[in-house]
């Protein structure tokens, strides 16, 4: 395991060294009692038993409390989503005009082009396309819109496949250089909408109005109903599909399906991978990783942590404190992110500026959890041993370095543990903030290939 890397200054344990600081396994010649004997050792996140198998073969039972913790997580999940419908499949049509929330309109990612790509003349002959959407629960964002790049095989063998999650205001279509790179090189390469955003968006402000909307949750929230009827209906609400009440029954029905935003995304990605490993011929249910950026790089650690199918995770830009953030006075830069939000948290609240109590019961009330049992020292260490590459900026304002102290700690015992140290990466890229990079790509690209292919 090697754990954060190049040129950090800060005097962080397990996140400091000049070079990659590397956890070594143990040596069998020099302790084969720990590799030999049918000793078992117990960890808070598992008991594994140390047999002679070989040791990439070893593997964690699950613990009582990550077992515990998911367990949580999937009841407030099912607490808070509308009614369970079956899984089914619909047909869908390529997206030719994307919706991007933000201007001016992105048109290319350099840092997403850098893929590596395997090098094949006729790839757009050999290229092919699915457009579908998988309903997940009732309501319009209970349909969830999905793309999926492959090549065309003769050969019929089931092969890795990867999930990748786009960023705010972005879209699927945003990621399809990705796609392409890890199809060429044998992948099922997956993208979806986030909740909001996409074919799942009405207009460029659905994403920051129901963020806005949220609040309305609040239990000291002051707009009246008529107002708040008003721009529910403005904004957002004019798209979906609601069983025929009352005006203030539809709004209270729509206020309950947006609880939780975080949390039914990762709701989406449970079923998403219920339709990969069972309605899949073509893909390895053993084999399929998840990635994202930013917003998806957060929704990829929660949905790896909620789901032990997800088998290899890489979180880009997405992963930390909530909990340290708060308590270090270091919360700004991710809640300018979606400042409007918190700015009516503060007027409910009767305050002049927005503090540590805004932000705190801003994320309990969007996001159950966030910022206390689901927050990353709790959900990182349980997706242990399955592997995990955690890459940030070194100078990222919204994911600060320090706050990651913690969880890698926790880690660390966790895969140590499990006797898989190789299994748990942390790269914190020098003089980079909130960006993704080609470098970070290129790791990315690494790991899924060290872990998935074969």
């Amino acid at each position: 395991m090697f754990i954060i890397n190049t040129h950090v200054t800060r005097n962080i344990p397990h996140v400091q060294a000049r070079v990659p600081l590397t956890c070594h396994r143990p040596d069998p010649k020099k302790s084969a009692a720990v590799f030999l004997s049918p000793l078992y050792y117990y960890y808070k996140y598992g008991v594994i038993n140390n047999d002679n198998r070989q040791f990439s073969d070893r593997k964690m039972e699950p613990s009582h409390a990550a077992a515990e913790l998911r367990s949580e997580f999937l009841r407030v999940l099912r607490s808070r989503r509308s009614p369970e419908v079956p899984l089914t499949v619909e047909p869908g049509k390529p997206v030719l005009e994307p919706m991007y929330q933000e201007n001016p309109r992105p048109t290319y990612s350099e840092t997403m082009a850098s893929c590596p790509k395997a090098n094949i003349s006729n790839f757009k002959e050999l290229l092919q396309e699915e457009n579908f959407y998988l309903i997940t629960e009732a309501g319009e964002q209970g349909r969830l819109p999905v793309i999926i790049l492959s090549m065309k095989e003769n050969n019929h063998q089931k092969r890795p496949a990867i999930v990748f999650l786009h960023s705010t205001n972005k879209c699927k279509e945003w990621l399809r250089p990705l796609l392409e790179a890890y199809a060429s090189r044998g992948y099922i390469a997956i993208a979806i909408d986030s909740r909001y955003h996409g074919e799942r968006a009405s207009s460029l402000t659905t994403y920051r109005d129901v963020g806005a909307i949220f609040l309305a949750l609040h239990a000291n929230f002051l707009m009246k109903t008529e107002e708040l009827t008003k721009l529910v209906y403005s904004s957002v609400v004019s798209k979906f599909d609601f069983a025929t009440s009352s005006a203030s029954t539809q709004v209270l029905l729509f206020l309950c399906r947006l609880s939780c935003y975080h949390g039914k995304k990762v709701w989406d990605l449970i079923k998403l991978v219920d339709y990969l490993t069972t309605q899949r011929e073509d893909i390895d249910p053993s084999r399929i990783g998840i990635t994202g950026e930013s917003l998806g790089g957060m929704h990829a650690w929660f949905a790896a942590a909620a789901d032990t199918r997800y088998a290899v995770a890489v979180p880009i830009i997405g992963v930390q404190g909530f909990k340290w953030a708060i308590d270090h006075d270091k919360w700004q830069a991710r809640v300018d992110s979606i400042k409007a939000v918190f700015e009516e948290a503060r007027t409910d609240l009767g305050k002049s500026a927005i503090d540590k109590e805004v932000v705190e019961k801003v994320w309990d009330r969007i996001a159950p959890g966030l910022a206390s049992k689901f927050d990353a020292p709790h959900t990182i260490p349980i997706i242990a041993p399955r592997p995990v590459l955690i890459l940030n900026g070194e100078e990222d304002p919204r994911c600060p370095l320090a706050g990651l102290e913690d969880p890698v700690s926790r880690a660390c015992k966790g895969y140590e543990a499990a006797l898989c140290l190789d299994n748990f990466k942390v790269i914190a890229e020098p003089g980079i903030g909130h960006r993704m990079t080609p470098s970070m790509v290129k790791e990315a690209s690494d790991w899924f290939d060290k872990f998935l292919a074969k």
